[in-house]
């Protein structure tokens, strides 16, 4: 059964060996035991619904807490801790497009605010109730999520816009095919999900973000249904899809989406090479990438998460062989793995793979084989289980990301980790940070941080130090050139920096594709953007 308090399905830990928790210790020191409240106890403190009733509405007690919160760290500390939460007054399960346009009619018949939710995954914000003295209402897709039609000769797959990845990819391999989008939320994370969020999966490299795979669909707004066709390419005016990309339900709810698909590849491997350097390994990426080689994936760790990896991963007679093994090839303790996906039919893998490794070596790498690359696919899905050991240790971990332009790479990575470094140095806490690409462009890369700190001795305290640690991180994101988000969306922590990206009129512009879509404000309010935008000025030239 799925985790009320925390990531996935409740059978499945992510255990951390003896060394490994040494390693944890001797970084950030021993955590603090953690008081967690009970699902009974939490449940106790629902209050009575204010919706009217409706069929399609449950307004028990428990479905409300399950959908009071998405995954964010903040979200893991108020449904732990029962402090700051705010419930649903209802969560309503669609069957279909009609039942989802019947639950806004009903919305705004008894002026009801309503929030999509698709696997509540999101680690931004975007599916949590605000306090409103209206009613709130969540709107759970999870039951439209059957294929709907599909085309091999236009490989065009129409599913209900509910669907998770798992199911979604068993639909479609029945028929020898794949979407290949696989973000690290895979397991619970829906179709509509990416779309409304602009997702990238993990092999984005090969199949595409979710904007190059998402043809169309049917949204349900407030004022009135939106099809959108699925033509290869239209310079009929301004993207329609474009709108409701990254739009975080505030202008409507997906309910059928149709998506580009392809036939299942013969091979899909991952191999793993190490670079002495962080230097080589940055240029040896961009070599590779802005060469073109087809591949599936390119994923560069910096020198920390390469060592926190391996410190990870057990297995320690192999490892000791393989550090034995790179350090007669002049590749130590500074050293980065870059993991090389490659896919298709065979020949052109071998070709793409030759390239590649080739690219590799002219800048000081050394190949090692599928062996980290087979246990990379094998556990790909499980890190955010690691969430779940880490508190019970005592410790947060989170993860933020950004995406800039080669040049300012390195720059940027350095002071995103700095910033992590020294946010709490007041309270004498120190902090592990460790980074890698994992989305790589001919223009630039994506960059992804991961760090950890120990619980505080409350969850009061213990959001006052992620709190501190995120904002460090936004500011220097913003104050360095990066996007605050390259996949996570905006939702409600990434808000106030949206506008030194977008810029006060790029904001009114947004607002007005809400209100024409949305006049009443019943989708999602607070979300991506505030209803009143009079202080974007102030908050751009504070940020600028």
């Amino acid at each position: 059964m799925r985790r009320w308090n925390g990531w996935g399905d409740d059978a499945q830990n992510y255990p951390l060996t003896s060394a490994a928790k040494a390693v944890l210790e001797d970084l950030v020191g021993a955590g603090p035991q953690p008081q967690d409240m009970t699902l009974g106890a939490l449940i106790k403190h629902v209050p009575p619904s204010r919706l009217p009733a409706h069929p399609l509405i449950t307004t028990a007690a428990e479905e409300r807490v399950r959908h009071a919160r998405g995954q964010s760290f903040p979200d893991l500390i108020a449904m732990r801790s029962g402090r700051g939460l705010v419930f649903p007054d209802g969560v309503a399960y669609p069957l279909s497009s009609a039942d989802v346009r019947a639950l806004i009619d009903y919305g705004r018949q008894h002026d009801v605010r309503l929030i999509p939710y698709g696997g509540g995954t999101s680690v931004v914000g975007h599916v949590n109730p605000e306090p409103s003295p209206q009613p709130v209402l969540t709107v759970n897709l999870s039951h439209l999520n059957q294929l709907l039609a599909f085309d091999p000769t236009e490989r065009l797959a129409r599913f209900g816009a509910g669907v998770a990845g798992p199911d979604l990819e068993a639909q479609l391999r029945a028929q020898g095919y794949t979407l290949g989008h696989f973000p690290q939320s895979f397991e619970y994370s829906t179709l509509g999900g990416w779309i409304a969020t602009r997702s990238s999966g993990q092999q984005s490299l090969g199949f595409g973000r979710i904007e190059q795979l998402w043809a169309g669909g049917h949204v349900e707004t407030p004022s009135g249904a939106l099809e959108l066709p699925s033509f290869p390419a239209s310079a009929a005016g301004p993207d329609l899809r474009e709108m409701l990309l990254g739009s975080e339900g505030r202008m409507g709810i997906i309910s059928e989406a149709t998506v580009r698909v392809r036939p299942l590849p013969p091979v899909d491997d991952v191999h793993a090479v190490f670079f002495p350097t962080w230097e080589q390994a940055e240029l040896g990426a961009r070599a590779i990438v802005q060469a073109g080689v087809p591949l599936s994936m390119l994923r560069l760790s910096t020198p920390t998460e390469t060592m926190t990896n391996l410190a990870l991963a057990g297995h320690r007679r192999l490892i000791g062989l393989l550090e034995r093994g790179l350090s007669l090839r002049h590749v130590g303790s500074e050293k980065c793995v870059l993991m090389v996906g490659v896919m298709g039919q065979p020949a052109q893998a071998r070709l793409s793979l030759k390239v590649a490794l080739g690219l590799a070596r002219e800048h000081g790498g050394v190949a090692v084989g599928r062996f980290m690359g087979r246990q990379w696919q094998k556990n790909r899905f499980r890190a955010p289980y690691l969430r779940n050991t880490l508190w019970a240790l005592g410790y947060g971990v989170d993860t933020l990301e950004t995406a800039t332009t080669w040049h300012n790479v390195t720059p940027l990575l350095k002071a995103v980790e700095g910033a992590l470094h020294g946010a709490l140095a007041g309270e004498d806490q120190p902090v592990h940070v460790f980074t890698h690409l994992s989305h790589l462009y001919t223009t630039g890369s994506s960059i992804y941080t991961t760090y950890v700190f120990r619980l505080g001795q409350d969850a009061d305290a213990t959001l006052a130090r992620w709190h501190t640690l995120k904002t460090a991180a936004s500011r220097a994101i913003v104050a360095h050139g990066g996007t605050i988000s390259h996949q996570h969306g905006v939702g409600v922590d990434h808000r106030p920096y949206l506008v030194a990206e977008k810029g006060a009129l790029g904001l009114q512009a947004i607002a007005a594709l809400t209100t024409t879509f949305d006049p009443g404000g019943l989708l999602n309010p607070g979300k991506l953007i505030e209803r009143q935008m009079q202080g974007a000025d102030n908050v751009e030239r504070e940020l600028a």
